[in-house]
C-alpha cells in the first residue's frame, strides 16, 4: 500500500511540473499588468545604465539587491550588492561603500559563506570613517571567526547590541538580538533564546516582515520543546493579523505552519483542514509555488492513508484552476519579467563596460597628450628662461666691459700728469698726486663690478677725481659741487662710472684750452621724483673743441660718447630704468657745454 502511495505521489509531481513550465511560457502571452516593485527597480536600473549615470546605477543596484533580499533570493542579492560596491568605489562614496559592503557580508553569512563574509566585514571596518561602525563590523568579523564557539561569539554580539543602540539603528539592534537568540539555541538555552527574540520584536516595530519572521522563530523554539499549544497560539495570532490586513501570502504560510504543528501534535484532521485552506487560498490568489507545496503535503498524507481518490480530486481542482492561477500569479510574472529585464541589463552592462573602457583609453591618451604638452611647455619655458638668463648675463658682461673701457684712458691721463710733475722737478706735487690717485683707483676698483652705487660714494670719488685734475690744471679751472638737500645721499643710488667721463671731457676738451680760469659746475637735483644731474662748463664748447682735435682724439671722444650711450641702454634693459642723457653746446655769446643725465629716484637696491 505504501509503495502504491509513493508511486501516486510521484505521478502527481510529474503531472504538476509540466504545468509549471506552461505557466512560465504563458506569462509572456499575458496582457500587461501593473508593474511590481521589482519591475520598477529593474526599469530604473536600465534607464540609469542607458544614460551611464554612475550614481543612479549604484543606487539602483543596491535597491535591486534589497528587493532580492526581501524575496529571500540571497544569491541574487549578493550579485547586485557586489555591483553596487563597484559603482560606489568608482564614485569614491565611502559611507555608501561601507554600508553596502556590510550588507554583502550579511548576505554571505546567511549563505554560510563565512570566509567571504569575514573578508567583507573586515573591509567595511577598515574603510569606515565612523569609529562605532568600524567596531561593529570588526565585532561581526570576529564573531564569524569564532563560529565554532557560541560562547566566544556571545561577547561580540552583546558588544554590537550596545553599539547599535547608541547609533539608534533599531533594525540592526533587532537583527543582533536575533543573532543572540540563535547563539543561545546553539548553547541549548531556549529560555534565553525566547527572551532575545522578544527583545528583537521590541526593536522591529514598523517592520511587519521582520515581526512575522521573529514570531515564527519563537514558535519553532516552542515546537522543538514540544510546547505545541504555545507555538500554535503564535501562528494563529499571526494568521488572524494577516486576515485583518488581507496579507494572503502570510495567511497561506501560517496555515502551512499550523498544519505542520498539528501533524506533530497528532491532530491530523486540523492539519488537513489548514492545508486544504492554504491550498484553496493559494489557488485563488495566484500563488502557484505555495499551491504546489500545499498540494504535495496533502497528497503525501492522503496517499499514506490510502486515500487516492482525495488526491486525484485535489489534482483535478488544481487543473481546473490552472489558467486562473497562472494569470493571477504575480510571482511567476515577476520572475519571467525580470528574466527579460536581466538580459537587457546584462547587455547594457556590456555596453557600459565598453564605453568605460573607451573613455579610459581616451582619458589615458588625453592625459599622455596633456603630459607631453606640459613637458614640452616646461622645456620651452626652460629654454626661454635659459636664453633670457644668457642674454641678461651677456648684457651684464657687456656693461662691465664698457665700464672697464673707461679706466685705461683715465689711468693713461693720470700717469701723464705724474710724469709731467716729475719732469718739472715737482716731487712734492707728484707725491701728493700719486697718493690721491691711489685712493681714487682703489675706490674705483672696489666698485668696478657694481652697476649702481650710492650717491654719497659717487660724490666722494668724483670730488677726488676733480681735486686730482685741479692739482694739474689749477690755473685753468675751478669746480663747484652742489647737491639737493632733499636727496638722501646714503640711500640714493646712481649709475656707476656714468658721470666721470663727462667731467673729464669738460676739463680736457673744454676748459684746459681757455686763456682765463674757467668754472666747472656739477649739480645733483631732485626734480619731480627724478634725479637730475647737470654738468656745466664755460670752456671752448663742442664746435671749437672738434676743430682743435687730432683724428685720434676725435675717434676716442666718439668712442667715449657711444660707450656712455650703450651703457645707459644696457642699464635701461637690465633694470627697466628710464635713464636719459643729452649733451648740448651753450648758445652764443656764451661758450661751453651742458650735459644732463636724468633717471628715476632709486632707493638702495640689493
Amino acid at each position: 500500500m505504501r509503495s502504491k502511495g509513493k508511486c501516486f505521489t510521484f505521478l502527481i509531481l510529474v503531472l504538476v511540473m509540466p504545468f509549471a513550465v506552461m505557466a512560465q511560457d504563458s506569462i509572456s502571452k499575458k496582457k500587461s499588468m501593473p508593474a511590481s516593485k521589482m519591475s520598477k527597480v529593474s526599469n530604473d536600473l536600465k534607464k540609469s545604465l542607458e544614460v551611464n549615470d554612475e550614481a543612479q546605477i549604484a543606487q539602483n543596484y543596491e535597491r535591486l539587491a534589497n528587493e532580492f533580499l526581501n524575496k529571500s533570493d540571497n544569491a541574487k542579492a549578493e550579485e547586485y550588492f557586489k555591483k553596487a560596491i563597484t559603482s560606489y568605489t568608482k564614485l569614491k562614496l565611502v559611507d555608501d561603500k561601507t554600508r553596502v559592503t556590510r550588507s554583502l557580508a550579511k548576505v554571505q553569512e546567511s549563505q554560510k559563506k563565512y570566509n567571504s563574509a569575514i573578508e567583507n566585514y573586515d573591509k567595511a571596518s577598515s574603510i569606515s570613517a565612523d569609529k562605532s561602525i568600524e567596531k561593529i563590523n570588526e565585532n561581526d568579523a570576529n564573531r564569524l571567526r569564532s563560529v565554532a564557539s557560541p560562547v566566544a561569539q556571545e561577547s561580540y554580539v552583546n558588544s554590537n547590541i550596545e553599539l547599535l543602540k547608541k547609533e539608534n539603528k533599531e533594525e540592526e539592534v533587532s537583527a543582533a538580538y536575533v543573532q543572540k537568540a540563535e547563539n543561545s539555541l546553539k548553547q541549548k538555552n531556549k529560555e534565553v533564546a525566547i527572551e532575545s527574540y522578544n527583545q528583537a520584536l521590541t526593536y522591529a516595530k514598523g517592520k511587519p516582515a521582520a515581526i512575522i519572521k521573529i514570531n515564527n522563530e519563537i514558535a519553532k523554539v516552542y515546537a522543538s520543546d514540544n510546547q505545541f499549544d504555545k507555538a500554535i497560539d503564535i501562528n494563529e495570532k499571526l494568521l488572524k493579523e494577516a486576515k485583518t490586513k488581507e496579507d494572503f501570502n502570510t495567511q497561506i504560510k501560517q496555515l502551512q505552519s499550523l498544519a505542520t504543528l498539528y501533524f506533530k501534535k497528532e491532530e491530523p484532521n486540523k492539519a488537513i483542514t489548514a492545508l486544504e485552506e492554504a491550498f484553496v487560498l493559494a489557488l485563488q490568489k495566484g500563488n502557484s509555488a505555495e499551491a504546489k507545496k500545499s498540494l504535495i503535503s496533502l497528497t503525501q498524507y492522503y496517499n499514506k492513508q490510502g486515500k487516492n481518490k482525495e488526491s486525484l480530486a485535489l489534482y483535478d481542482q488544481f487543473i481546473q484552476n490552472f489558467d486562473q492561477l497562472v494569470q493571477s500569479d504575480t510571482t511567476l510574472m515577476d520572475t519571467k519579467a525580470f528574466q527579460v529585464s536581466e538580459d537587457k541589463i546584462r547587455q547594457l552592462e556590456k555596453e557600459k563596460s565598453l564605453k568605460d573602457e573607451l573613455i579610459t583609453k581616451k582619458n589615458t591618451f588625453n592625459y599622455f597628450l596633456l603630459g607631453s604638452i606640459g613637458l614640452l611647455l616646461l622645456l620651452f619655458i626652460w629654454i626661454v628662461k635659459t636664453l633670457f638668463s644668457i642674454k641678461t648675463k651677456n648684457k651684464e658682461i657687456a656693461l662691465q666691459s664698457l665700464r672697464r673701457e673707461m679706466n685705461p684712458h683715465f689711468i693713461f691721463n693720470s700717469l701723464n700728469s705724474v710724469n709731467q710733475f716729475i719732469s718739472e722737478n715737482k716731487e712734492l706735487e707728484a707725491n701728493k698726486y700719486l697718493t690721491s690717485y691711489s685712493n681714487l683707483m682703489r675706490n674705483t676698483m672696489e666698485n668696478s663690478n657694481k652697476d649702481f652705487i650710492t650717491l654719497d660714494n659717487e660724490l666722494e670719488q668724483l670730488k677726488k677725481y676733480l681735486e686730482l685734475e685741479h692739482l694739474r690744471f689749477q690755473d685753468k679751472f675751478d669746480f663747484k659741487i652742489s647737491v639737493d638737500p632733499e636727496l638722501d645721499a646714503e640711500r640714493t643710488m646712481v649709475p656707476n662710472m656714468i658721470i666721470q667721463p663727462h667731467l673729464e671731457n669738460a676739463i680736457w676738451h673744454g676748459l684746459r684750452y681757455l686763456d682765463f680760469k674757467g668754472l666747472l659746475q656739477f649739480q645733483v637735483q631732485l626734480v619731480n621724483g627724478k634725479v637730475a644731474i647737470r654738468i656745466e662748463d664755460n670752456g671752448i664748447g663742442l664746435t671749437k673743441s672738434q676743430e682743435l682735435k687730432t683724428s685720434n682724439q676725435k675717434a676716442h671722444e666718439s668712442r667715449g660718447m657711444s660707450n656712455t650711450k650703450e651703457r645707459i641702454g644696457l642699464l635701461n634693459e637690465l633694470y627697466k630704468r628710464n635713464i636719459t642723457f643729452q649733451i648740448a653746446e651753450k648758445a652764443l655769446p656764451e661758450t661751453g657745454t651742458i650735459v644732463e643725465i636724468v633717471f628715476p629716484l632709486i632707493d638702495k637696491i640689493g
